[in-house]
């Protein structure tokens, strides 16, 4: 579903500085669930209300740390996305739809399907920043197919919204920082991400 992002590609501007204007995000937010309802065959609602909502109080957030990843832009990208699943997941702008009843409990993406959705998208928009901002191509595959993560993680955001930020630090294969999950550390030399290739 990476693809569904190309509608941030349809501007000269980096991707990490697209997804920062509301009519990108939501409009490439679309897209990414269109193509997730056509892989998994759900069907969803959107509020456009509230899918705003998330993305002005991401916005707000993100401007209020980034002057901390001055020296740890590539960091900052995986907290970025790790704010961004917050308040995805705060303001919960997707709902689904009923199905036939067919689902597979035991595959997260239909235990939670929103919150599955709201995971991926943030993967793929960290993924395309990653590669096109420092020419590196994850090699990691993130950790979504374990069923007792994703109710850890279910249960623990609904008591402290902070922790999505931790459990999206895991899903991309990154150590979490679970003590000060809504702020953003600079990691140890040997937690950092590989350095930028040459």
């Amino acid at each position: 579903m990476k693809n569904a992002l190309h509608v941030l590609e349809r501007n000269n501007l980096p991707v990490r500085k697209t997804i920062r204007r509301a009519r990108w995000f939501l409009t490439s937010f679309r897209d990414f669930l269109g193509a997730f309802e056509d892989e998994t065959q759900r069907k969803f609602r959107l509020d456009d209300g509230k899918l705003l909502s998330a993305f002005t109080a991401w916005f707000r957030a993100f401007e209020a740390q980034k002057y901390k990843a001055k020296e740890h832009r590539l960091e900052y990208v995986t907290f970025a996305a790790g704010l961004m699943l917050r308040e995805l997941v705060r303001y919960s702008p997707v709902s689904v739809e009923p199905g036939p009843g067919t689902d597979d409990l035991r595959r997260p993406a239909d235990y939670w399907p929103e919150g599955y959705l709201y995971v991926t998208f943030c993967l793929a928009v960290r993924e395309a920043v990653i590669e096109q901002d420092f020419s590196l191509l994850d090699d990691t595959t993130p950790e979504l197919g374990d069923l007792r993560t994703w109710w850890s993680f279910r249960e623990n955001a609904l008591e402290d919204i902070n922790l999505a930020v931790s459990f999206f630090e895991r899903f991309a294969g990154e150590t979490p920082n679970w003590s000060t999950p809504g702020l953003f550390l600079p990691r140890p030399p040997e937690q950092r991400l590989p350095s930028v290739s040459q």
